[in-house]
Order: structure tokens, then C-alpha cells, then sequence
């Protein structure tokens, strides 16, 4: 679950040593970075230590800045980034040891405050913790995150009233609401005032304008509140709450969970008991509601700082794993699901995206044998065919991905529901793969029954529609209605660029093709069609230069010496064909799915085209020219042939039956 929260101002000192530099972040060494002691100069190791924070190398980061401070030992700027690198890798106390000479460094106060005065809750030294988190700060983050962390030092001291006194006198922007909320009724839940806890927990879940600000803090509110229910006698008051948190987010595993937990009187203990645990739960809740793109290294910041507080939470341990993933370092990621207590409502989770990881990391045997059995340990559970059919279908073992979502569908039984739309559709993608089009086509309809215009299956179902050259218009319709309600996706938007490019529009092709790369720019297949399309619409050296970026942006090897045979030699020349597809308009044109209109040629024209030379054949169940021409023809793109050699499916290209005889190149 994630938030934007726009209005929020980030502290100017994390901006200028986060956002303002290269991105520093987890990551492991990378093997063809240079050993530190071969530098010999200052410059060397700052010039090194960027490089190697621009390519989210800590490690090699950390001893470059290091190697640096041996040179100039005073150095606060390189103090400030080797500081915050070392929050961000994990290594708390090495931070800490660097904080201590910074936090009257006004660029990098904040950041070296807030990690003292976590480090003085940590070691229970509250009253030196209420000091250090006494600070004003320049941006309404700042202030609420102080605030609240001081708060907790105060409770910790012993002194309740002080520390809701702490959260009442924060003034601020609409959004501080729900985190004064939530914390003020974990504060009272801690000093043993239910009654009054049981009020302001109510008042955060009830507001659901809030709730959109910071999702995770509202979900958490609607646990605690259940929580606190259970554990005091009130069953039934406890499911109200989860069901409220489930309207807010339906289908939200750990709050099913939950329920299933409390229905069973398997009650979990509060999660915020300590002040330690209070500061951690701050720290996550403000960290999850910036969990956003581009904002990745605060999240990291104060995720950590969390850890640091509460070292088995789950909540963070969690989010701290899909950052890692996020960051490419499955190996991290994996290390930390491995970390999530067993008794945890995430841990079915955290055993998914770990099975996930094992496959980005090339082990999939084990990631198999991983998902496998977590079918097997509660086949009713959806996300486990998906996460295992995922793994399958980056393997091309589209035969096993078949049978697995085979498997799924026979779980859901008769009465299937919108939730489980994405089941049909990756089922009717393995089999569209498999090239078993007639058992392909009716999931993907079964997916949009279930979810009337879902974007990605009536863009996979108009494509796939396309270029089998059946239902022409429909399918452009379907790929237009999902561009239209995901204008901003750069896949479906490709789809559509390419479809016109198929039916021989090259013109609106290009145009489609270009707003592709721009939403998508460095996706070496989308770089790659608008190559084609320019090179189609006679803009050739536009053309090569698109082959050439797409090079550059790691294609699939297969696709490599193709690209590169189109920048030495162009695309072929097109062969005239007969009439077969739609123009933009949706109207009959005498294209096919690669050329502009022409007249209609002649079989003599076309090589293998002469009917004295044609083979008979006999249609089989379930096939269509396109599976035809793959199967026979080794191309199933040589369907255009077909109909040109049996004139009467020009027609209804779609209208073939089992022993039909039809002539073949």
C-alpha cells in the first residue's frame, strides 16, 4: 500500500545530502569496483566514492569515503554522506559515531539529532532523548517527526500527560491529523486507558479522507483498535474493526489474517507497549506514507531508524524487504524476509516475495519447490498461483504456468469473483503463449467479465486479436478504451502504437509509438517498434538511431541480432498483399498487417503464392490460420499467405472448422 503525500516538505538538510547527490542505498559490492587501497588522493576517493553511490554500492562507497576522511580527517562534508550512507546500509552505531560531531552542522542537524535522540530512546536515556528531539526544524516534517518521537520520550520518562500535551500542541497541515490520531491512541492504549484509546483509534478509522493520506497508519489504527478489543473480551468489536479496515482496502491479506486469528481466539499481544516501540511505530508510519518513487532514501532513513527501535516488527521488516527488491538486491531482501517472526500476519508475505527473490536471483529450482509448497500449505490462497506463475512465465515453461493457474481456477470453484480476474488472465496468457489460442481466448473474457474494463486484458485481448488478423475493429477498440483509461501506461500505449503499425497505419504508429518512449523511455522493445515504425514511414536515420538506443537498454539477446541486421541493412522490402485489415478509421483498406493500401496483386506476384504449387491441408480442433501457419509454416505471421491462396477467407479469416481442406504455400 502506498501514499504520495504532495503536501509534504522534506527536511532541506536529507534533500541536499539524499536527493541533491547520487542515490546512496543498499547494495551489494559490485564486483568490478576497484580496491580502495589503490587510491592514493583525496580526490581519488571522493571522485570513486560518487561512482560508486551513483551505481548503489555502498559498501565500496562507505570504505571510499572512508579512505577519504584518512586524507582530511575534518572533512564535514564527506562526514555527512559517509554518515548517512551508513543509516541507510543498516550500520546504526557507526552512524551514531558520526552524529555526534554533526548535529550542530545546521546542513546536517536534523538528520544527526533524530538519529542521537533514537539512539538515546534505545538506551533509555529519555530525558537526554527529550533534549536532542527538541528541535524546531525548518519544515512541517520535521516538526511532526520530532514531536512525536519526543513524545515517546516523554512517556518513557514516565510522564504520560507530558507526552500527550507533546502531541496535542503539534500545529500544522491538514495530514498531521491522522498521525496525531493514531499515536495519541497508541499513547493512551500504553498508559492503560482504553476507554480513551478505544475513542481516538474510532476517530482515525472513521475518517476516510485521512485515511488516503497515510493508508498504512489507517490499516495499523484498524489493527490496534481490533487488538485491543479482542484482548479485553470484545470479539465482535474486534471483527467491526478489521471490517471497516477491509472496506478501506478489500482483499488486504494481513487484515484476513487477523480476522481469522481473532475469530479463532488466537489474539496477538499490542504492538506498541514500549517507548521504543512507540518511536519505532513514528518512524514507520511517516516513513510508509513517503513510500513513493523517488523518495526511496528517506524511506530507507527512517525505515532503518525503526529497526533500529523495533528489530522484529514486521510492518518495517517488510517494507524494508520490498525496498531492497526495489533497489536490485534480492540477496538483501531475501535476508530480511527471512528475518519476519513466524507468528507475524505478513509472514505468508514475506514467504512469497522471498520465493519471488530466489527466482531474480537465478535459483529457480528453489524458488519452485518454495512456491510450490506454500500452494500446497493453503491451496484457497491466490497470491501464491500468481507469485508461482510469475516464476514460470520469466522461465517460458508456459506448459507448467498453464497447469499451475489450471490448478488455481479448479480452487476457486464454480462461483469465481471479481478478485479473481488476474487468475483467468495469466491463465489465457500461458496458453496464448502455448499457441492454444482457442483455450486462450475464453479466459481472457472470463477476466473481463469479471472486471469489465480491466486495461491490460482488453489490451492483451485486442492485440492478440490484431495479429491473428480476426475481429479487427473490436480489438482496436478494446487496445483505444484501455489506452484511454491508462493514458499514462507506456506498455498499453505501445500495444496501440504497434497495432497500427500492424494494420500498415505507420503514420499514427509513429505518433503513438513516440508518446510511448516518452512515458517509457528506457524500454529497449517500445525503443525498437518506433525504430520500425519511423523506418516504415520513411524517416530512416530517426530509424537507426532508435535501433541503436534500444541496444542500449539491455534487450532480450535474442533480439540483439535482429536489431542489429535493421541498423546495417533496414527492414525488407514489404510485399503487396491482399485486402485484410482496418484502417484508423475501422474501415476495410487493402493492407495487411505491414503495409500501406495497394492494389490487390496478383498470385503470380507472390513467391509461393501460385496454386499449382499449393499443398492441401486439413484443419484440426482448435486451430486458427494463425496456429496453422505457425506450426506448418514455422512463422505463424504467414497466415496473410493462407488467405491469399483461399480467397474465401477474406471474408472471415476467423471462420475456419475442423476438416475444412484449405491450400497451403
Amino acid at each position: 500500500m502506498r501514499l504520495k503525500i504532495l503536501t509534504m516538505t522534506a527536511s532541506a538538510a536529507v534533500i541536499g545530502l539524499m536527493m541533491g547527490l547520487p542515490a546512496a542505498a543498499e547494495g551489494e559490492r559490485n564486483p568490478n569496483s576497484f580496491e580502495t587501497e589503490t587510491v592514493d588522493s583525496f580526490a581519488g576517493a571522493i571522485l570513486a566514492g560518487r561512482t560508486a553511490e551513483a551505481d548503489r554500492d555502498a559498501e565500496t562507497a562507505i570504505d571510499l569515503y572512508r579512505k577519504a576522511l584518512e586524507f582530511e580527517e575534518d572533512n564535514s562534508d564527506i562526514q555527512q554522506r559517509l554518515m548517512v550512507l551508513y543509516f541507510n546500509n543498516g550500520d546504526f552505531d557507526e552512524g551514531v559515531a558520526l552524529a555526534e560531531g554533526l548535529k550542530g552542522d545546521p546542513v546536517i542537524e536534523s538528520t544527526a539529532r533524530l538519529a542521537l535522540g533514537i539512539n538515546a530512546i534505545r538506551q533509555r536515556e529519555y530525558k537526554n532523548a527529550q533534549t536532542l528531539l527538541d528541535y524546531a526544524g525548518v519544515s512541517d516534517l520535521e516538526r511532526l517527526l520530532h514531536g512525536l518521537l519526543q513524545s515517546w520520550a516523554y512517556f518513557g520518562d514516565g510522564q504520560g500527560d507530558k507526552a500527550q500535551e507533546t502531541i496535542d500542541a503539534l500545529e500544522g497541515p491538514e495530514w498531521y491529523g491522522i498521525f496525531k490520531g493514531f499515536h495519541s491512541a497508541a499513547l493512551q492504549e500504553a498508559l492503560g486507558n482504553t476507554d480513551e484509546a478505544r475513542r481516538l483509534y474510532t476517530s482515525v478509522i472513521t475518517d476516510q479522507n485521512s485515511a488516503g493520506m497515510a493508508p498504512d497508519t489507517y490499516i495499523r489504527a484498524a489493527m490496534a483498535l481490533a487488538v485491543m478489543e479482542a484482548r479485553n473480551g470484545g470479539k465482535q468489536k474486534a471483527l467491526d474493526a478489521i471490517a471497516t479496515g477491509s472496506a478501506f482496502a478489500p482483499g488486504y491479506a494481513p487484515l484476513k489474517t487477523m480476522q481469522d486469528r481473532i475469530a479463532s481466539d488466537n489474539v496477538p499481544r499490542a504492538e506498541i507497549r514500549t517507548p521504543s516501540e512507540g518511536a519505532s511505530a513514528v518512524l514507520y508510519t511517516i516513513g510508509s506514507a513517503l513510500n513513493r518513487s523517488g523518495a526511496e532514501d528517506f524511506v530507507s532513513l527512517y525505515l532503518n531508524f525503526a529497526r533500529v527501535l523495533d528489530p522484529k516488527n514486521a510492518s518495517t521488516l517488510i517494507m524494508l524487504g520490498s525496498l531492497a527488491e526495489n533497489q536490485g538486491n534480492p540477496e538483501k531482501a531475501i535476508a530480511i524476509y527471512e528475518s519476519i517472526p513466524e507468528d507475524s500476519i505478513v509472514h505468508r508475505e514475506s514467504e512469497l516475495q522471498l520465493g519471488l527473490n530466489l527466482a531474480d536471483l537465478g535459483r529457480l529450482d528453489e524458488a519452485k519447490q518454495h512456491l510450490a509448497k506454500l500452494i500446497d500449505d493453503d491451496p484457497s490462497d491466490m497470491r501464491s498461483y500468481i507469485a508461482f506463475g510469475s516464476v514460470l512465465s520469466d522461465a517460458k515453461d508456459y506448459r507448467a504456468m498453464a497447469d499451475n493457474y489450471d490448478r488455481a481456477v479448479q480452487a476457486i470453484g464454480v462461483l469465481p469473483d471479481r478478485s479473481h480476474w488476474n487468475i483467468f488472465y495469466q491463465r489465457g496468457i500461458a496458453y496464448e503463449r502455448l499457441k492454444e489460442w482457442e483455450k486462450a481466448e475464453p479466459n481472457f473474457q472470463r477476466a473481463l467479465e469479471l472486471y469489465p474494463n480491466q486495461p491490460q486484458v482488453m489490451n492483451y485481448l485486442g492485440y492478440s486479436w490484431i495479429d491473428m488478423n480476426i475481429h479487427l475493429e473490436e480489438g482496436m477498440d478494446l487496445i483505444r478504451e484501455a489506452v484511454r483509461l491508462r493514458p499514462n501506461d507506456g506498455y498499453i500505449v505501445d500495444s496501440l502504437g504497434w497495432a497500427y503499425y500492424r494494420l500498415g497505419d505507420f503514420e499514427s504508429a509513429v505518433e503513438e509509438l513516440e508518446r510511448a518512449v516518452e512515458i517509457r523511455p528506457g524500454d529497449p522493445t517500445i525503443n525498437d517498434h518506433l525504430g520500425d515504425a519511423y523506418w516504415r514511414a520513411g524517416r530512416r536515420i530517426e530509424a537507426r538511431y532508435q535501433w541503436e538506443r534500444s541496444l542500449t537498454m539491455e534487450p532480450e539477446l535474442s533480439e540483439i541480432p535482429k536489431i542489429r541486421s535493421k541498423i546495417e541493412k533496414g527492414l525488407p522490402e514489404l510485399a503487396p498483399k491482399a485486402p485484410s485489415a482496418l484502417n484508423s478509421d475501422g474501415d476495410k483498406d487493402d493492407v495487411d498487417g505491414s503495409v500501406k493500401p495497394v492494389d490487390a496483386p496478383k498470385k503470380s506476384q507472390l513467391k509461393g503464392g501460385n496454386q499449382e504449387t499449393a499443398t492441401q491441408y486439413k484443419v484440426k480442433p482448435g486451430q486458427t490460420l494463425w496456429t496453422i501457419a505457425d506450426e506448418v509454416l514455422g512463422d505463424g505471421n504467414r497466415y496473410r499467405e493462407i488467405i491469399l491462396l483461399n480467397p474465401s477467407l477474406k471474408e472471415g479469416a476467423d471462420v475456419i472448422h475442423p476438416g475444412q481442406i484449405i491450400l497451403l504455400p
